[in-house]
């Protein structure tokens, strides 16, 4: 058993406080707990979220969770008592006193590792704590007293990373089919030898074999649309002929989903394929956005003093997790999910390339750079996991990796996706990033961000005519907002071409939008505008285009620089004129749109597009004005740039028809807008949802009783012992009723954990609600389909009422374009069906979902199984359900109302 440290600990839950010291465990009040933390530090685990339990949020100490990431980067670790006790392996404490001590156990595990020989993150450890207790670290004094001094210099972190190489560029995959049975085969290989067949699951594999034929015409992609049931196996079913096609052909094969879960999920798969370790690194790689990843020049940057305070303590953390990690995620990788939030996120977002100022081959860490490694991985692998969006950017920019052959998994969200990649969107926001990026740092700021003159000032310095540009480039980019463009806006006083239209777009949408509730945006269409408004807009399409000429104009001079090679080029000249030409053409690209999106105010409508005015705000805060424009039917360019090109497509999810039969796939997957008509497939669940699962309709809760509301759930939370999904439709009332019931379930041991009010990541929230059978989740939208919780830690979900769409512009239009009502409820069943679709994921899973709505359409409950039973019931009778079912009081509440209710019949 680890030692305890000779440090008090203090641990709070909804439940109450509690001390702990070489005394024992005691209780304490809130003002006695924090008056001794102030006094003394304690140890903690996750101070931010135990200062909002006492409601004190400058609460500092001793951070277990910062502890375990120093000692243990780049490990997987639930961020709870229960969690790092199971890591260490110690005993589980049984209840919160107990974890109050367990605390100090933990502590004590921690500092035992340092004594360990086979302690793999040991280099590194004892340079890292030298700066770190020079930052004032909490941490750093007993760690420097129980890690031995290395005995020679330890590697710097940049020397240790390793290195890419360039590799030629690889040959054209060849021509290959895959047949029905040798996919069936593979797939026998893969789910092992004593497996029970699953005839679903062989046919959905000899189904997306056919997506690898040679395809017969340009722009026909032999497509295949895949419905295949929770439980089918479709994973495994996909990835058996696509990993034949990669071994066979030598070409990669793209499997997209929309979800990190699912990303890990398929990464996990890949040992079934490639059983070695480094065959399956090189084999198998997984791809993000760069805005995902560490940049390592700005982490250079926050270790030598760009930050300070708690941010620097932060930057030396994710050092040591860099010396370790994968493959540089910072977001859904292994980097965990809860180390940011710990320093309530100040500077993590300013470690990665979020605003495009990668230099790429003039980086002095170009080559250990992990966004190029996954990049050149990936042009050699037989499988790369992507997402949606980064597979439908590169096809639409034309990249040399766009993928020829493409897997959609969870391709009901395909629309979603296409909607958001090809929207346009001028904002202030985004114009004062394109500002920065070109003229650079006019203030006071810190930190390596450099202007494109100051990056190119050598090179350009060489060559009159890309001067000129240059020059012309940044003098036109002073029309874009500054800082301090939402203050002026407000205050009526704008600067500037583009801060004149946005000022008169905010006045449009004050005069004519009809929601004013706090918290949420506004927005108008772009119709029938006043002149102030189409004048302002002919002077922002003026100023754009000035800028956009100069921008043109001095990509041809660098491309012709790179052309004609100077003997002054050198090879530090050459990268920093590639990186600025990468960035340019992305620069321009949006310029463009712009100026196409301006050319049209005060116009005729376009029937393609459906524009609009927004003012977006946070709890009430605005943070931005924009214009915006998005694809009536967003599938039109998903067809064109993305399945069009390819040779084969698989979309494939377990609700991909909807309620709206093939036809409803077809059309928002972008299939009827391809010369060749798609193959259909699909495979029923071999779930018994009759025997597992119910449906109950609550008849008499008041609408609108936030009181009657919170009630609801902490009774059916009660009722089935926890292992709850809430789901919202609205922030403020997901917030009403956890403030009003959350120390009630804790104090009858059932945690209950929120999205938008505990300060922990959503992937964080789900990890420990997976992890106690006991939690329960509230949420909104991003947990209804994306979260993967078999077993009895998901046993119940109750959804607070029917999700119909918000009334937005955007969704008026589609709504009038595609049937009116039948629209909406084909949205609301699809919804039903994600949140519903939560509760079985495996054999032997039970569950209930519950709608606290006496408005459920009965026309909409199709969205369920059809051999599910459904019943409209009054709350009591929901309760004693959900115990007899689920709870283990259940027939203490009595039989006769247990069974009351009218079984509806399923249209």
């Amino acid at each position: 058993m680890a030692a305890l440290l000779p440090l008090p600990a203090l641990h709070a839950t909804h439940a109450g406080i509690w001390l702990a010291d070489g005394g024992g465990v005691r209780a304490a009040s809130r003002g006695e707990a924090i008056a001794r933390a102030a006094e003394t530090p304690h140890i903690l685990m996750n101070a931010p979220l135990v200062g909002q339990r006492l409601g004190y949020p400058d609460l500092s100490g001793l951070d277990l969770l910062e502890l375990y990431a120093f000692v243990h980067p780049a490990r997987f670790v639930v961020p709870t008592v229960a969690g790092l006790s199971r890591a260490l392996g110690l005993a589980v404490p049984g209840d919160d006193g107990a974890a109050a001590g367990q605390l100090r156990a933990i502590a004590g595990a921690l500092f035992d590792v340092f004594e360990d020989s086979h302690w793999r993150e040991r280099e590194g450890a004892w340079t890292s704590n030298a700066t770190l207790h020079r930052l004032g670290w909490g941490w750093a004094g007993i760690v420097g007293e129980r890690l031995a001094k290395p005995d020679k210099a330890e590697r710097m972190l940049f020397s240790r990373l390793p290195q890419w190489e360039e590799q030629a560029e690889r040959v054209p995959a060849r021509t290959v089919t895959v047949s029905a049975e040798d996919a069936i085969e593979r797939l026998a290989e893969l789910t092992g030898g004593g497996a029970e067949a699953r005839v679903g699951q062989q046919a959905m594999a000899a189904e997306a074999a056919t997506m690898f034929a040679p395809r017969g015409a340009a722009g026909a992609p032999n497509l295949v649309l895949a419905e295949a049931g929770t439980g089918i196996g479709k994973t495994l079913a996909y990835l058996a002929p696509a990993s034949l096609w990669a071994e066979r052909s030598g070409g990669t094969v793209w499997v997209s989903t929309f979800t990190k879960a699912l990303q890990r999920q398929l990464d996990a798969e890949g040992e079934r394929l490639i059983p070695d370790a480094e065959e399956r690194k090189r084999r198998i790689v997984v791809r993000k956005g760069r805005e995902n990843y560490l940049c390592l020049l700005n982490l250079e940057d926050a270790l030598q003093g760009a930050f300070t305070g708690r941010a620097a303590v932060l930057a030396q953390l994710i050092g040591r997790w860099a010396a370790y990690t994968k493959d540089g995620d910072m977001v859904g990788g292994d980097l965990p999910g809860w180390l940011p939030s710990l320093f309530r996120r100040a500077g993590a977002t300013a470690l990665t390339d979020r605003r495009g100022e990668c230099v790429y081959a003039g980086c002095p860490h170009y080559r250990r750079c992990f966004i190029e490694r996954a990049e050149r991985a990936g042009r050699e692998a037989d499988l790369v996991i992507a997402n949606h969006a980064l597979v439908m950017v590169n096809a639409a920019r034309g990249r040399p990796d766009a993928p020829s052959r493409i897997i959609f998994d969870e391709g009901h969200h395909l629309f979603d996706a296409a909607d958001s990649t090809f929207s346009v969107a001028l904002g202030g926001q985004e114009a004062i990033e394109l500002r920065r990026w070109l003229v650079g740092p006019e203030g006071r700021t810190r930190g390596r961000r450099r202007g494109l003159a100051a990056r190119l000032m050598d090179v350009c310095s060489y060559d009159e005519a890309g001067a000129s540009a240059l020059d012309s480039a940044v003098e036109a980019a002073r029309a874009l907002p500054s800082d301090g463009w939402l203050q002026r806006l407000a205050e009526g006083a704008p600067f500037g071409p583009i801060e004149a239209l946005l000022a008169e777009v905010r006045g449009t949408v004050y005069a004519r939008s009809k929601a004013h509730e706090a918290g949420y945006g506004l927005e108008t269409e772009l119709a029938e505008l006043d002149g102030a408004l189409v004048t302002a807009a002919a002077g922002a399409l003026e100023a754009l285009e000035a800028l956009g000429q100069p921008l043109a104009a001095l990509t041809r001079r660098l491309e012709a620089v790179l052309e004609d090679a100077p003997d002054w080029l050198d090879s530090s000249a050459r990268a920093r004129v590639e990186g600025a030409i990468t960035g340019l053409a992305w620069r321009r690209e949006t310029v463009a749109a712009w100026v196409r999106l301006l050319a049209r105010v005060g116009g005729a409508a376009d029937p393609d597009f459906v524009d609009w005015l927004a003012i977006d705000r946070v709890e009430g805060r605005e943070f931005d004005v924009t214009i915006h424009r998005r694809w009536l039917d967003p599938t039109r360019p998903l067809a064109q740039a993305v399945l069009a090109p390819a040779h084969g497509v698989l979309v494939t999810s377990a609700t991909l028809r909807g309620s709206g039969g093939w036809s409803q796939a077809d059309a928002r997957t972008g299939a009827l807008h391809l010369p060749r008509p798609p193959q259909h497939f699909e495979a029923a669940s071999p779930f018994d949802y009759g025997r597992m699962a119910e449906v109950l309709v609550v008849t008499d809760l008041p609408r609108g009783d936030l009181a009657a509301l919170s009630g609801a759930y902490a009774r059916l939370i009660e009722a089935a012992g926890g292992g709850t999904l809430g789901l919202f439709t609205a922030i403020a009332r997901l917030k009403g009723v956890h403030a009003r019931i959350a120390d009630r379930l804790a104090r009858v041991g059932l945690p209950l954990l929120a999205q938008h009010v505990d300060p922990i990541d959503t992937g964080t929230l789900v990890d420990i609600f997976r992890d106690d059978p006991r939690a329960s989740l509230l949420g909104t939208d991003a947990l209804r389909d994306g979260v993967d919780v078999p077993g009895e830690s998901l046993r119940l979900v109750v959804m607070e009422r029917v999700p119909w769409p918000r009334p937005t512009v955007l969704h008026a239009a589609r709504r009038l374009a595609s049937g009116g009502s039948a629209y909406d409820d084909s949205m609301v069943r699809a919804r039903l069906a994600q949140g519903f679709g939560r509760l079985i994921r495996r054999q032997g899973d039970r569950g209930m979902f519950v709608i606290l709505s006496a408005a459920m359409p009965s026309r909409l409950l199709s969205a369920f199984p059809p051999e599910v039973q459904v019943a409209r019931v009054s709350l009591e009778v929901a309760i004693a359900r959900v115990a007899r079912r689920l709870g283990s009081g259940g027939e203490r509440l009595g039989e006769a109302v247990a069974q009351g209710g009218q079984t509806l019949d399923v249209e």
